[in-house]
């Protein structure tokens, strides 16, 4: 598969730039999608359709996506007058007084902030079934999960509500729905994105921020646009030197690329995922890339404490805070059952444990970094299995999400811990039919190199699963 030029981003941006589409007819199209889609796919849950449309009517900012509409995930990320809830019932009245960092250089570059989009409770499940909101529906089978935490948003773009959709990823909540969902999806470099008002590399150091995409051109331009420190960041990732949207044009040499398909923990591969990877890794080496069977050697066990325990750290903190906004305690029905595991957990967590956790987490890395010393990139299956039916990871059911989740985290997991760069890329579909995604990972930094790769494979027409909405847009626009 090979993008259609004109329906990605960068493809309305530029009608939009040549008089070929008009801003309000783009955005009037995205909205009728929405309502048009949305009851079936529960993707969206707040919009705001009338300021959207009296800022295109006032005029946007002549950025490189000017008039393209986007939706961004409710979680961790505020848009100044809708609520962030962060998909808990705890939070459902909160509402965001400004808008955070990421969005305010969206709306520089010309786009149009539509709403927010469906998360698990606080981002902590590979799939989106929320109490809340209730579960957003697999494009591609309404009895399947879209992923998670940003199933909304990878939900949102394979319907074609929109062309892209902000996601932040904190052990493959970029990557799993991407490949759930037929879409790219890069987790950046730890620091590279920033996520001010709300902190991560120090607070919070899996989770990064970036988009659910069509296109890598999309992915590579987006990230042109939200890359960069705000000042006095405590931790950061120096941008590259050139535009991810200029690298991803030039010539790439030849690669040397370590696959595996055999998980780090011995959770077993469903033979689609794995025969993806294999048909991902021929397709590198026609495309003249050494591609190797290899895998990073790093304490696998050590890796999985680190995760469980940096991913219920924060529980604590987030909850009371809120809680001392509300000015009462805890409610029976605040929190869904895994969260409230998490938030004793949490609490009952010494300094020592985490101290620990994130000194192991450096190691790891360390572990890790020697596997990249030899090769350029590593290629693994993004999940274990195709997606899941929904209410396979149930919240209310705890002892089953620890059971069921390995199979989702257990290749992305580990990048999160260490803050390596990895893309998922759409490369195969299941035997039902459900897109099936690759992993590609490399050392820090290597954000660019991981565009290339993708953008090498897009182009040679490798990618496999369309966006279901694909053309949306501009199809249902007037033409001049």
């Amino acid at each position: 598969m090979q993008r259609e030029e004109s329906t990605d981003a960068t493809g309305i941006a530029t009608r939009i730039r040549n008089g070929q589409l008009r801003p309000d007819d783009v955005l009037d199209a995205a909205i009728a999608r929405i309502e048009d889609t949305n009851e079936t796919a529960n993707a969206v849950i707040h919009t705001r359709f009338d300021e959207a449309r009296a800022e295109v009517a006032r005029g946007l900012p002549d950025g490189p996506l000017r008039g393209v509409p986007i939706l961004v995930k409710d979680l961790g990320t505020d848009v100044a007058g809708l609520p962030a809830t962060n998909g808990s019932r705890l939070f459902a009245e909160r509402v965001a007084t400004a808008d955070s960092e990421i969005v305010r250089r969206y709306r520089a570059a010309g786009m149009v902030i539509l709403g927010t989009t469906n998360t698990p409770e606080l981002g902590k499940n590979a799939s989106t079934e929320p109490a809340l909101f209730g579960a957003t529906h697999n494009p591609w089978s309404s009895g399947h999960s879209a992923g998670g935490s940003s199933g909304g948003s990878a939900a949102a773009v394979a319907t074609g509500m929109v062309p892209v959709a902000h996601g932040n990823d904190g052990g493959g909540s970029i990557r799993l729905p991407a490949a759930m969902c037929g879409l790219v999806g890069l987790k950046p470099s730890r620091g590279l994105v920033p996520s001010a008002p709300h902190p991560t590399a120090l607070a919070n150091p899996l989770t990064c921020h970036h988009a659910l995409t069509r296109s890598v051109r999309d992915s590579a331009l987006l990230l042109d646009i939200t890359a960069g420190s705000v000042p006095g960041t405590a931790y950061s990732a120096g941008r590259n030197q050139r535009s991810y949207r200029d690298e991803i044009s030039g010539r790439l040499g030849t690669l040397r690329i370590g696959y595996t398909t055999t998980a780090p923990d011995g959770t077993a591969v469903d033979p689609a995922c794995i025969a993806a990877v294999e048909q991902t890794a021929r397709s590198c080496a026609a495309l003249g890339h050494e591609v190797v069977d290899a895998k990073p050697d790093y304490d696998v066990a050590a890796a999985r404490r680190v995760f469980t325990t940096l991913i219920r750290a924060g529980v604590a903190p987030t909850v009371d805070g809120r809680l001392a906004e509300l000015g009462r305690g805890l409610r029976d029905d605040d929190l869904e059952p895994l969260t409230h595991r998490m938030l004793e957990s949490s609490r009952s967590m010494p300094a020592s444990e985490l101290v620990d956790a994130l000194q192991a987490a450096e190691r790891i890395g360390w572990q890790i970094g020697r596997f990249f010393a030899d090769l350029d990139l590593l290629l693994t299956p993004t999940a274990a299995a195709p997606p899941p039916t929904l209410g396979t990871l149930d919240t209310t059911t705890p002892e089953r999400i620890g059971s069921q989740g390995a199979v989702y985290s257990t290749f992305t997991a580990v990048c999160n811990v260490t803050g390596q760069p990895a893309i998922s890329v759409p490369v195969a579909s299941s035997p039902e039919g459900l897109p099936i995604g690759a992993q590609f990972v490399g050392t820090h930094g290597a954000d660019a190199l991981l565009l290339r790769i993708a953008e090498q494979l897009e182009h040679a027409g490798d990618f496999h699963a369309a966006a279901s909405g694909a053309g949306a847009l501009t199809t249902a626009c007037p033409q001049p």
